[in-house]
């Protein structure tokens, strides 16, 4: 057996530094390239990948690399692996029966009238990954050969590299059941079907994978098992916990492996699933020791590496050394060989923060994005090799850049943490709902099934290019502003023609939904370079919260009073909220997130004053990520719910009765958060629903949710465009759990991302399946508001 190296990472970027795999993605979806060029770029990126981890200190020959490479998704890749490829996608497979491109591609993406896998969050983090059908019916096989010819691509450049792959119980774990999947034989009480109930044939599967890397000359594999720290998942911990003991005693006994690493990020691992992977004859364990804690003593660590996640994976603080330092010497009490690692993938952050020259330098010495984490990981191996005082004068600039962030100007705005302070009851508070209702439904006249859009609509190239001309200083600010109108004219001209009920100015303005207001906010700072994937070819650029926040001026209200001007219909006031800002942006860890919610949460409730005092009659606060933060421990649950809830409601509850506020939700399992989307006390909450083909309306009727609600039937993450007929189906699906009087028809999410033409033919559709069902329902011309 090869020793695990001292020290590595879970992973690494994959989208490129510059987003080449973006552009390699794009090229080849448009038809600019074939399989062949794409197949040649992305080996290029892999290729600098490899170099620039070796530059910054990894082995080339001791697998401290990590192969972690993905064309869309890991999730997808592991399912397609092991052959769990949907049956509607089975044409698309090559003549041999492996899963190539074509095939690849359609499950992620959709193809003709064949829809995608579903999309929802990973974990308790903003990336999205494709949902796996499985059922009784699966055939496992090894399908794939693309880890070995990886490996094999990486060799023939003088590197050992250690092949990643989702673990066999977070893939069951994460999967839905297909379509086909029924009770078991024994009646109607007969429990139903569950992925992981197909355990066995899958490690079969992954015994035969390994045997493949094997072959091939692979020393470590890493099988990454985030399922077991998490207590959020439809299976329960203590059954994710046996599972483990099956697959890794299973996997661990088979003759023909490399040797396994078995990861386990994000969060704790519970005692049972540390137990059981501890007993397992497997050679290594990743702990997460920045969001988890140092395990308890347990037998069968002889021989084994503990790999202490003391670095921070999903942040981009430059983190404390000196508490890493003693977290791994805690970890080397329990009398494994210790090596020191990442806490997660470093997918969750930016390249490198020396590309951020128009940074504040002061900022950037407080900062470590993934290069200088690899940094981090290198020292503190040094230090486990060689004693504390061979790294000593790097733990003291690590203290002391602490020391410099925690003095600096805007860390601190006391008037800030004043107006906080002085928060009573009533400003988290709107009143009656039932009131409003009848207020609302007088200032607005709308039809009953309402039709509107969640915001944006398509950021073209051209739109694009004009940010572009005026960051280079190529447009004026009035020419620019004035192209801008123009844009929204055509937009707010395009809703009127479709015939949508409440329209939207479009946010050409924008360049992302979080980014736009951390621009305009002080206590935030952005970045020229620090693209994440969010999934597939989609990146987003995380604004950086370090002090405490304040809105200087209005941000939105020049752009919705411009559209509202332009039609008699409501046009919305489109505002990010707090817990989504939070999210999306890599947030200040020196205070509770509680108070930094509440300090965006008072800008935002500033926000919908004036835009109310400009004519905005409708104000739309998105929380996309609502349920994204909520913690992995069920402990921590009821906390975070709070806070969460109580932003929202600050940011909100000075709103006029009259002024209807909506919100939005996407790519989430929604059960677990219902009661907290209820207590928002939104007027009219949008969901996304259509790719999932609406499985949280169940959930909604038997909640009893009382307010508007518009689960969306359009899928606007596939470049498909729904038929009539699919609408029609989707919404009166959503008439047969909600009142009528209470739904809203709209997309899942905003259109910013997707191209004109596929936009206006979809909200055709959907105009005309709403005009359809009203007629079905003998409604037509009948008029309400919000429900």
């Amino acid at each position: 057996m090869t020793a695990f190296p001292a020290g590595t990472i879970l992973g690494y970027p994959r989208i490129g530094r510059r987003r080449e795999l973006k552009r390699a993605l794009e090229a080849h979806w448009a038809g600019e390239i074939d399989d062949a060029e794409l197949e040649t770029r992305t080996a290029a990126l892999r290729r600098a990948t490899r170099e620039r981890l070796a530059e910054l200190g990894l082995g080339r020959d001791d697998s401290s690399i990590p192969e972690s490479f993905s064309l869309y998704d890991q999730v997808l890749d592991a399912a397609l692996a092991v052959g769990a490829l949907p049956a509607r996608f089975d044409a698309l497979r090559e003549p041999d029966g492996s899963i190539g491109l074509a095939a690849t591609f359609a499950a992620a993406r959709g193809a003709a009238d064949q829809p995608p896998l579903e999309l929802t969050k990973w974990f308790d983090t903003n990336y999205h990954y494709l949902v796996p059908e499985i059922g009784p019916e699966t055939v496992f096989a090894p399908s794939s050969d693309r880890l070995v010819r990886q490996f094999v691509e990486a060799r023939e450049d003088g590197f050992v590299m250690r092949p990643v792959l989702v673990g066999p119980v977070t893939l069951l774990a994460l999967s839905k059941a297909t379509d086909a999947a029924a009770p078991r034989h024994g009646g109607a009480h007969a429990p139903a079907f569950r992925p992981l109930d197909r355990l066995e044939s899958v490690v079969g599967a992954y015994a035969s994978l390994l045997a493949d890397l094997h072959e091939a000359g692979v020393a470590w594999v890493q099988l990454d098992e985030p399922a077991l720290v998490s207590e959020s998942l439809p299976v329960p911990a203590v059954e994710l916990a046996a599972a483990a003991s099956v697959a890794y005693q299973t996997l661990g006994r088979a003759a023909r492996r490399p040797s396994i690493l078995v990861a386990a990020p994000y969060g704790r691992l519970g005692d049972d699933a540390w137990r059981a992977l501890a007993a397992a004859p497997i050679e290594a364990i990743a702990l997460d020791l920045v969001r988890g804690v140092v395990p308890l003593p347990t037998s069968g660590l002889e021989g084994k590496t503990l790999v202490g996640g003391v670095v921070d994976g999903r942040n981009v603080w430059r983190g404390d050394l000196e508490a890493a330092w003693s977290s791994l010497e805690a970890l080397r009490e329990l009398g494994a060989r210790v090596s020191v690692g990442t806490s997660t993938s470093l997918q969750h952050v930016p390249h490198d923060v020396a590309d951020e020259t128009a940074l504040d330098p002061r900022l950037v010495s407080w900062l470590a994005f993934a290069d200088q984490k690899v940094g981090q990981v290198t020292t503190l191996a040094r230090g486990l090799a060689d004693g504390r005082s061979a790294i000593e004068h790097a733990l003291a600039e690590a203290s002391a850049a602490l020391a410099d962030r925690r003095d600096a100007p805007g860390v601190r705005d006391e008037a800030v943490r004043a107006r906080v302070a002085g928060l009573s009851d009533d400003a988290f508070r709107r009143t009656d709902a039932a009131r409003r209702r009848a207020l609302q439904e007088d200032e607005l006249d709308l039809p009953l099934l309402p039709t509107t859009t969640i915001g944006s609509f398509p950021q073209t190239a051209e739109i694009r290019r004009l940010r572009g001309r005026r960051d280079r200083g190529e447009l004026s600010r009035a020419e620019y502003e004035e192209l801008l109108r123009l844009e929204i004219t055509t937009v707010v001209g395009l809703q009127e023609e479709l015939g949508l009920d409440v329209l939207v100015h479009g946010e050409p303005e924008r360049n992302d939904m979080v980014q736009y207001f951390a621009e305009h906010l002080d206590g935030f700072a952005v970045t020229r370079h620090g693209w994440v994937q969010s999934y597939g070819s989609r990146v987003t650029r995380p604004s950086i919260l370090w002090g405490d926040v304040t809105r200087p001026a209005p941000i939105t209200v020049r752009w919705s009073r411009f559209a509202q001007s332009l039609t008699e219909k409501p046009v919305k006031g489109m505002l990010t909220g707090p817990v989504t800002i939070l999210a999306w942006s890599f947030v200040r860890d020196d205070q509770p997130l509680r108070d930094t919610a509440n300090q965006v949460a008072l800008a935002l409730r500033d926000e919908i004053r004036d835009l109310e005092a400009a004519g905005i009659r409708i104000v739309q606060v998105d929380e996309p990520a609502l349920r994204e933060l909520l913690p992995l421990s069920r402990a921590a649950q009821p906390d975070y719910l709070d806070w969460s809830v109580r932003a929202f409601r600050l940011a909100t509850g000075g709103a006029a009765d009259t002024t209807q506020v909506h919100t939005h939700l996407c790519y989430s399992e929604f059960a677990d958060v219902i009661d907290a989307i209820a207590a928002l006390d939104a007027d009219v909450t949008s969901i996304e629903a259509a790719r999932s083909r609406g499985e949280l309306l169940g959930d909604l009727g038997e909640s009893g949710f009382e307010r508007g609600i518009g689960p969306g039937v359009y899928d606007i993450h596939s470049p498909r465009v729904p038929s009539v007929a699919e609408l029609v189906a989707l919404i009166e699906r959503t008439l047969q759990h909600v009142p009528l009087s209470q739904v809203w028809v709209n997309p899942d999410c905003g259109l910013k991302t997707r191209a004109y033409r596929e936009t206006v033919l979809s909200l055709q559709n959907l105009v005309e399946a709403t005009r359809l069902v009203r007629e079905r329902a003998g409604i037509a011309g009948a008029v309400r508001v919000n429900g």
